[in-house]
C-alpha cells in the first residue's frame, strides 16, 4: 500500500472519529441494523448488477491496486538498455539466462519472443493485446467500485426511510421513537461514509494505477521493439525516455 493511501485512510478516520468524540461518543454511531441495510444492500445489488466472474475478480484487482509495487522508470530503462547491449554483443539467445531472474511476466514474455526470433510486428501485436486486456480488467474493477459508491448512499436513504417508517409506526410509544430516528440518520451517515471515504477514492486509485501500469508497459514494448529492430543501447534509451517528462530525463540516464 502506497504512502498516499495510508495517509488518506489514517487522516480521514482520525478526523471523523475526532468529530464523533467531540459530540459525545463513537458508540452513538454504531448501529448493526444500519450496517446490515447499507452494506448488505450494496453488496447484494453489486452481485445482481455484475456477473459472478466479475465479482470474484474484483478482489484480485483491488489487492493489486493497493499492494502491488510497480518497478521504477529508471529501473525499467536500465534493464532494457542492458538487454539491448547483450543482444547486440552476444545475440538474442544470450538473453535467455537473464529472464530467469525477472519477476514481471510481461517483460518475460516480450524477451522470450525476442529469443524465439519473433518479428517486430508479431511482438507489437501480442504485447499490445496484453495491455488492452489489462486495461479492460482494471476498468471492470473500477466500474464495480463506482457502482458500489453510487449504491451506498442510495441504500443509506433506504435505511433512512425504514427508520422513519419504524419511528412513525411507534408514535404511541415514545421510547421507540429515538431508536427509529437513530437508525434512519445513521444509515444516511454509513452510505455517505462508505461512498466518499472508501469506494469512490478506491475507484480513482484503480483508474490512476491502471493508466500508470499501461504507460509503463507501453514503455517496455517500445524498448523491446527497438531491440527487435537491432537498435543499440543508446537508441533504446532514447525511445524509452520519450515516456518521461523532459525535467526528469537528465535524472533518468542509465549507464550504457
Amino acid at each position: 500500500m502506497d504512502f498516499a493511501t495510508i495517509i488518506g485512510v489514517i487522516a480521514g478516520f482520525s478526523f471523523i472519529i475526532s468529530a464523533m468524540l467531540k459530540g459525545g461518543s463513537v458508540r452513538l454511531f454504531l448501529d448493526l441494523p444500519g450496517v446490515m441495510i447499507v452494506v448488505g444492500g450494496m453488496v447484494s445489488a453489486t452481485f445482481i448488477h455484475f456477473s459472478m466472474k466479475n465479482c470474484l475478480g474484483f478482489f484480485g484487482v483491488l489487492k493489486k491496486t493497493l499492494i502491488c509495487k510497480m518497478p521504477s522508470e529508471d529501473f525499467l530503462i536500465q534493464e532494457l538498455v542492458n538487454y539491448a547491449a547483450i543482444n547486440r554483443r552476444d545475440g538474442a539467445l544470450a538473453l535467455e539466462q537473464h529472464i530467469q531472474k525477472l519477476r514481471d511476466q510481461f517483460v518475460v514474455k516480450g524477451v522470450q519472443m525476442l529469443i524465439d526470433g519473433q518479428k517486430e510486428e508479431a511482438i507489437h501485436k501480442h504485447m499490445t493485446l496484453e495491455i488492452t486486456y489489462l486495461q479492460e480488467r482494471h476498468a471492470e474493477g473500477k466500474k464495480m467500485l463506482e457502482f458500489m459508491g453510487a449504491a451506498a448512499p442510495a441504500w443509506g436513504m433506504i435505511g433512512t426511510l425504514i427508520g422513519l417508517v419504524q419511528m412513525l409506526s411507534a408514535m404511541e410509544d415514545p421510547s421507540k421513537i429515538g431508536e427509529g430516528m437513530a437508525t434512519s440518520l445513521v444509515c444516511t451517515f454509513y452510505g455517505a461514509f462508505f461512498a466518499n471515504m472508501v469506494l469512490l477514492p478506491l475507484a480513482g486509485k484503480v483508474g490512476f494505477r491502471s493508466k500508470k501500469e499501461a504507460l509503463m508497459r507501453e514503455m517496455i514494448v517500445e524498448g523491446l521493439l527497438a531491440i527487435a529492430r537491432g537498435e543499440g543501447p543508446t537508441g533504446v534509451r532514447e525511445k524509452m525516455q520519450a515516456f518521461i517528462s523532459s525535467r526528469r530525463r537528465d535524472e533518468v540516464k542509465p549507464r550504457i
